[in-house]
Protein backbone atom coordinates (compact mmCIF):
# COMPACT_ATOMS: atom_id res chain seq x y z
CA UNK A 1 0.00 0.00 0.00
CA UNK A 2 1.34 3.50 -1.02
CA UNK A 3 2.41 5.83 1.79
CA UNK A 4 0.29 8.34 1.61
CA UNK A 5 -2.45 5.99 0.73
CA UNK A 6 -2.18 4.41 4.14
CA UNK A 7 -1.67 7.09 6.16
CA UNK A 8 -5.07 8.12 4.82
CA UNK A 9 -6.22 4.56 5.97
CA UNK A 10 -4.98 5.12 9.38
CA UNK A 11 -6.50 8.32 9.80
CA UNK A 12 -10.16 6.93 8.87
CA UNK A 13 -9.64 4.08 11.06
CA UNK A 14 -8.81 6.29 13.90
CA UNK A 15 -12.12 7.88 13.80
CA UNK A 16 -13.74 5.02 15.34
CA UNK A 17 -12.30 5.06 18.61
CA UNK A 18 -12.36 8.93 18.72
CA UNK A 19 -16.45 8.71 18.36
CA UNK A 20 -16.30 5.70 21.29
CA UNK A 21 -14.30 8.64 22.90
CA UNK A 22 -17.78 9.95 23.41
CA UNK A 23 -19.48 7.09 24.60
CA UNK A 24 -18.85 8.09 27.93
CA UNK A 25 -19.92 11.91 27.62
CA UNK A 26 -23.02 10.58 25.97
CA UNK A 27 -23.87 7.40 28.60
CA UNK A 28 -23.32 9.83 31.61
CA UNK A 29 -25.13 12.73 30.00
CA UNK A 30 -28.01 11.49 28.41
CA UNK A 31 -28.96 7.79 28.92
CA UNK A 32 -30.99 6.75 32.30
CA UNK A 33 -28.45 5.03 35.23
CA UNK A 34 -27.86 1.63 35.85
CA UNK A 35 -28.68 0.08 32.37
CA UNK A 36 -25.19 -0.54 30.86
CA UNK A 37 -26.50 -3.86 29.30
CA UNK A 38 -29.62 -2.37 27.60
CA UNK A 39 -27.22 0.66 26.30
CA UNK A 40 -24.68 -1.93 24.49
CA UNK A 41 -27.80 -3.98 23.45
CA UNK A 42 -29.26 -0.76 21.59
CA UNK A 43 -25.74 0.06 20.15
CA UNK A 44 -25.68 -3.44 18.27
CA UNK A 45 -28.60 -4.65 17.15
CA UNK A 46 -30.44 -2.31 15.78
CA UNK A 47 -27.12 -1.03 13.60
CA UNK A 48 -26.60 -4.43 13.12
CA UNK A 49 -30.09 -5.19 11.33
CA UNK A 50 -29.86 -1.57 9.55
CA UNK A 51 -26.75 -2.85 7.57
CA UNK A 52 -27.88 -6.01 7.30
CA UNK A 53 -30.71 -4.68 5.20
CA UNK A 54 -28.98 -1.81 3.42
CA UNK A 55 -27.25 -4.55 1.66
CA UNK A 56 -28.97 -6.74 1.60
CA UNK A 57 -27.10 -9.77 1.97
CA UNK A 58 -26.82 -13.05 4.69
CA UNK A 59 -24.25 -15.07 5.02
CA UNK A 60 -23.05 -18.03 3.58
CA UNK A 61 -21.34 -21.26 4.42
CA UNK A 62 -18.87 -20.76 7.50
CA UNK A 63 -19.87 -17.27 7.24
CA UNK A 64 -22.62 -18.07 9.49
CA UNK A 65 -20.58 -19.06 11.92
CA UNK A 66 -17.72 -17.43 11.86
CA UNK A 67 -19.95 -14.06 12.27
CA UNK A 68 -21.69 -15.50 15.68
CA UNK A 69 -17.74 -16.18 16.82
CA UNK A 70 -15.89 -12.38 15.75
CA UNK A 71 -19.60 -11.17 16.55
CA UNK A 72 -19.57 -12.20 20.08
CA UNK A 73 -16.07 -11.78 20.61
CA UNK A 74 -16.17 -8.09 19.21
CA UNK A 75 -19.14 -7.04 20.50
CA UNK A 76 -21.24 -9.20 22.21
CA UNK A 77 -18.74 -10.47 24.81
CA UNK A 78 -16.63 -7.40 24.78
CA UNK A 79 -19.32 -5.24 25.70
CA UNK A 80 -20.80 -7.12 28.35
CA UNK A 81 -17.44 -7.49 29.82
CA UNK A 82 -16.65 -3.92 29.29
CA UNK A 83 -19.50 -2.64 31.40
CA UNK A 84 -18.64 -5.06 34.13
CA UNK A 85 -15.27 -3.89 34.79
CA UNK A 86 -16.43 -0.12 34.21
CA UNK A 87 -19.44 -0.87 37.04
CA UNK A 88 -17.22 -2.95 39.42
CA UNK A 89 -13.83 -0.79 38.48
CA UNK A 90 -13.30 2.83 38.85
CA UNK A 91 -13.30 3.99 35.44
CA UNK A 92 -9.42 5.22 35.46
CA UNK A 93 -8.60 1.28 35.93
CA UNK A 94 -11.56 -0.05 33.78
CA UNK A 95 -9.40 2.25 30.91
CA UNK A 96 -5.57 1.20 31.95
CA UNK A 97 -6.69 -2.54 31.96
CA UNK A 98 -7.96 -2.25 28.17
CA UNK A 99 -4.78 -0.25 27.42
CA UNK A 100 -4.02 -3.78 27.16
CA UNK A 101 -5.17 -4.81 24.20
CA UNK A 102 -2.65 -3.26 21.77
CA UNK A 103 0.48 -5.54 23.49
CA UNK A 104 -2.68 -8.52 23.49
CA UNK A 105 -2.84 -8.31 20.24
CA UNK A 106 0.75 -8.27 19.14
CA UNK A 107 0.93 -11.64 21.10
CA UNK A 108 -2.06 -12.83 19.13
CA UNK A 109 -0.56 -11.38 15.73
CA UNK A 110 2.41 -13.60 16.29
CA UNK A 111 1.15 -16.68 17.29
CA UNK A 112 -2.22 -16.44 14.36
CA UNK A 113 -1.08 -14.80 11.85
CA UNK A 114 2.54 -15.04 11.94
CA UNK A 115 3.41 -11.85 12.46
CA UNK A 116 7.42 -11.13 13.82
CA UNK A 117 7.44 -10.41 16.97
CA UNK A 118 9.62 -7.07 17.60
CA UNK A 119 10.82 -4.75 20.50
CA UNK A 120 8.79 -2.00 19.63
CA UNK A 121 5.64 -2.86 19.67
CA UNK A 122 5.96 -4.34 22.67
CA UNK A 123 7.42 -1.11 23.69
CA UNK A 124 4.86 1.57 22.86
CA UNK A 125 2.31 -0.99 24.07
CA UNK A 126 3.70 -0.71 27.71
CA UNK A 127 4.45 3.01 27.11
CA UNK A 128 1.16 3.18 25.85
CA UNK A 129 -0.51 1.26 28.97
CA UNK A 130 1.81 3.89 31.65
CA UNK A 131 0.45 7.00 29.29
CA UNK A 132 -3.17 5.76 30.41
CA UNK A 133 -2.94 5.21 33.61
CA UNK A 134 -1.07 8.79 33.88
CA UNK A 135 -3.84 10.51 31.89
CA UNK A 136 -6.98 8.68 34.12
CA UNK A 137 -5.92 6.66 37.25
CA UNK A 138 -6.36 8.29 40.56
CA UNK A 139 -3.91 7.35 43.85
CA UNK A 140 -7.36 6.17 45.79
CA UNK A 141 -8.09 3.79 42.60
CA UNK A 142 -10.30 0.76 44.54
CA UNK A 143 -9.79 -2.59 43.16
CA UNK A 144 -12.58 -5.29 42.64
CA UNK A 145 -10.49 -8.32 41.42
CA UNK A 146 -14.17 -9.49 39.25
CA UNK A 147 -13.99 -6.22 37.53
CA UNK A 148 -10.24 -6.53 36.92
CA UNK A 149 -11.21 -9.80 35.96
CA UNK A 150 -13.76 -8.60 33.99
CA UNK A 151 -11.80 -5.87 32.15
CA UNK A 152 -8.67 -7.84 31.20
CA UNK A 153 -10.73 -10.84 29.99
CA UNK A 154 -12.59 -7.71 27.62
CA UNK A 155 -9.46 -6.43 26.64
CA UNK A 156 -8.24 -9.88 25.32
CA UNK A 157 -11.32 -10.81 23.20
CA UNK A 158 -11.47 -7.61 21.66
CA UNK A 159 -7.61 -8.49 21.19
CA UNK A 160 -8.86 -11.63 19.76
CA UNK A 161 -11.77 -10.70 17.38
CA UNK A 162 -9.30 -8.23 15.68
CA UNK A 163 -7.24 -10.45 15.00
CA UNK A 164 -9.47 -13.63 14.01
CA UNK A 165 -11.10 -10.89 11.51
CA UNK A 166 -8.03 -9.91 10.03
CA UNK A 167 -7.01 -13.91 9.74
CA UNK A 168 -10.84 -14.59 8.35
CA UNK A 169 -11.03 -12.47 5.44
CA UNK A 170 -14.54 -11.94 4.31
CA UNK A 171 -15.17 -11.85 0.58
CA UNK A 172 -19.02 -9.98 1.18
CA UNK A 173 -18.72 -6.37 1.26
CA UNK A 174 -17.47 -4.47 4.23
CA UNK A 175 -21.10 -3.21 4.90
CA UNK A 176 -22.36 -6.44 5.33
CA UNK A 177 -19.79 -8.47 7.06
CA UNK A 178 -19.98 -5.49 9.88
CA UNK A 179 -23.82 -5.71 9.79
CA UNK A 180 -23.52 -9.47 10.69
CA UNK A 181 -21.01 -9.53 13.66
CA UNK A 182 -23.43 -6.72 14.67
CA UNK A 183 -26.47 -8.58 15.29
CA UNK A 184 -24.76 -12.00 15.68
CA UNK A 185 -23.47 -9.32 18.68
CA UNK A 186 -26.71 -8.13 19.61
CA UNK A 187 -28.32 -11.61 19.95
CA UNK A 188 -25.51 -12.83 22.46
CA UNK A 189 -26.22 -9.65 24.67
CA UNK A 190 -30.36 -10.20 24.28
CA UNK A 191 -31.00 -12.89 27.05
CA UNK A 192 -27.97 -11.32 28.88
CA UNK A 193 -29.37 -8.05 28.98
CA UNK A 194 -33.73 -9.18 29.61
CA UNK A 195 -31.97 -11.51 32.64
CA UNK A 196 -29.51 -8.98 34.46
CA UNK A 197 -31.76 -5.83 34.00
CA UNK A 198 -35.42 -6.64 33.00
CA UNK A 199 -37.44 -5.29 30.34
CA UNK A 200 -36.55 -1.62 28.64
CA UNK A 201 -37.38 1.19 31.25
CA UNK A 202 -40.98 2.98 30.08
CA UNK A 203 -41.14 6.58 29.81
CA UNK A 204 -37.90 7.24 27.99
CA UNK A 205 -37.27 11.00 28.22
CA UNK A 206 -36.13 12.77 24.28
CA UNK A 207 -32.59 13.32 25.68
CA UNK A 208 -32.29 9.34 26.58
CA UNK A 209 -34.01 8.48 22.81
CA UNK A 210 -31.19 10.88 21.49
CA UNK A 211 -28.26 9.41 23.19
CA UNK A 212 -29.42 5.51 22.00
CA UNK A 213 -29.55 7.22 18.75
CA UNK A 214 -26.28 8.33 18.14
CA UNK A 215 -24.59 5.49 20.10
CA UNK A 216 -26.72 3.13 17.22
CA UNK A 217 -25.48 5.32 14.59
CA UNK A 218 -22.79 7.03 14.81
CA UNK A 219 -20.59 5.36 17.81
CA UNK A 220 -21.69 1.96 16.27
CA UNK A 221 -23.34 1.33 12.59
CA UNK A 222 -20.76 4.48 11.23
CA UNK A 223 -17.59 3.45 13.92
CA UNK A 224 -17.30 -0.42 13.24
CA UNK A 225 -17.58 0.31 9.52
CA UNK A 226 -14.47 2.37 9.58
CA UNK A 227 -13.02 0.11 12.23
CA UNK A 228 -13.28 -3.31 10.70
CA UNK A 229 -12.13 -1.53 7.08
CA UNK A 230 -9.26 -0.50 9.24
CA UNK A 231 -8.50 -4.38 9.96
CA UNK A 232 -8.88 -5.38 6.50
CA UNK A 233 -6.00 -3.01 5.20
CA UNK A 234 -3.23 -2.54 8.29
CA UNK A 235 -2.40 -5.19 10.43
CA UNK A 236 -4.35 -6.55 14.00
CA UNK A 237 -1.00 -4.38 15.61
CA UNK A 238 -2.07 -0.78 13.87
CA UNK A 239 -5.32 -0.81 14.41
CA UNK A 240 -5.23 -2.07 18.46
CA UNK A 241 -3.28 0.74 18.94
CA UNK A 242 -5.60 3.68 17.51
CA UNK A 243 -7.51 2.55 20.47
CA UNK A 244 -5.76 4.14 23.13
CA UNK A 245 -7.33 7.61 21.22
CA UNK A 246 -10.86 6.28 23.07
CA UNK A 247 -9.71 7.02 26.45
CA UNK A 248 -7.60 10.30 24.73
CA UNK A 249 -11.40 11.55 23.73
CA UNK A 250 -12.95 10.87 26.91
CA UNK A 251 -10.33 13.01 29.07
CA UNK A 252 -10.34 15.59 26.51
CA UNK A 253 -14.30 15.59 26.28
CA UNK A 254 -14.66 15.93 30.01
CA UNK A 255 -12.37 18.80 30.51
CA UNK A 256 -13.87 20.60 27.56
CA UNK A 257 -17.44 19.71 27.88
CA UNK A 258 -17.99 19.38 31.81
CA UNK A 259 -15.16 21.52 33.21
CA UNK A 260 -12.94 19.05 34.76
CA UNK A 261 -9.74 19.83 35.27
CA UNK A 262 -6.25 18.73 33.43
CA UNK A 263 -3.18 18.26 36.04
CA UNK A 264 0.26 18.22 34.46
CA UNK A 265 0.75 14.33 34.92
CA UNK A 266 -2.53 13.97 32.67
CA UNK A 267 -1.25 16.29 30.23
CA UNK A 268 2.17 14.18 30.31
CA UNK A 269 -0.15 10.96 30.04
CA UNK A 270 -1.57 12.35 27.21
CA UNK A 271 1.47 13.27 25.47
CA UNK A 272 3.23 9.29 25.94
CA UNK A 273 0.00 8.02 24.38
CA UNK A 274 0.18 9.91 20.98
CA UNK A 275 3.52 9.08 21.00
CA UNK A 276 2.94 5.35 21.56
CA UNK A 277 0.03 5.63 19.03
CA UNK A 278 2.33 6.91 16.39
CA UNK A 279 4.88 4.25 17.10
CA UNK A 280 2.47 1.44 17.11
CA UNK A 281 1.52 2.97 13.07
CA UNK A 282 5.61 2.00 12.47
CA UNK A 283 5.93 -0.56 10.13
CA UNK A 284 9.03 -2.94 10.71
CA UNK A 285 12.11 -2.17 9.45
CA UNK A 286 12.67 -5.11 7.19
CA UNK A 287 9.39 -4.45 5.66
CA UNK A 288 11.07 -0.89 4.76
CA UNK A 289 13.49 -2.33 3.36
CA UNK A 290 11.57 -4.55 1.34
CA UNK A 291 9.24 -2.14 0.06
CA UNK A 292 12.54 0.29 -0.63
CA UNK A 293 14.02 -2.49 -2.74
CA UNK A 294 10.75 -2.98 -4.64
CA UNK A 295 10.67 0.67 -5.55
CA UNK A 296 14.59 0.73 -6.55
CA UNK A 297 14.19 -2.19 -8.99
CA UNK A 298 10.80 -1.33 -10.35
CA UNK A 299 13.00 2.16 -11.27
CA UNK A 300 15.43 0.46 -13.35
CA UNK A 301 12.79 -1.69 -15.25
CA UNK A 302 13.12 -0.71 -19.10
CA UNK A 303 10.62 2.18 -19.37
CA UNK A 304 8.13 0.47 -21.81
CA UNK A 305 8.32 -2.43 -19.49
CA UNK A 306 5.02 -3.81 -18.11
CA UNK A 307 4.82 -2.56 -14.39
CA UNK A 308 3.49 -5.49 -11.97
CA UNK A 309 -0.21 -4.50 -10.32
CA UNK A 310 -0.44 -2.49 -6.77
CA UNK A 311 -2.47 -3.82 -4.70
CA UNK A 312 -3.47 -3.02 -0.81
CA UNK A 313 -2.76 -5.11 1.53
Amino acid sequence: MPATSRTTTVLITAIAPAVWGSTYLVTTELLPPGRPLLAALLRALPAGLLLVALTRRLPQGVWWWRSLVLGTLNIGAFFALLFIGAYRLPGGVAATIGALQPLLAVGLAAGLLGEKLTLRPVLAGIAGVGGVSLLVLRANAALDWLGVAAAAAGAGVMALGVVLSKRWASPAPLLATTGWQLVAGGLVLLPVALAVEGAPPAGLTAGNLAGYAYLTLFGTAFAYVLWFRGIRALSPTNVTFLGLLSPLVATTLGWLALGQSLTPWQILGGVVVLGALAAGQLRPAAARRSRASNVRSRSHQHPHAPQPRQYAR
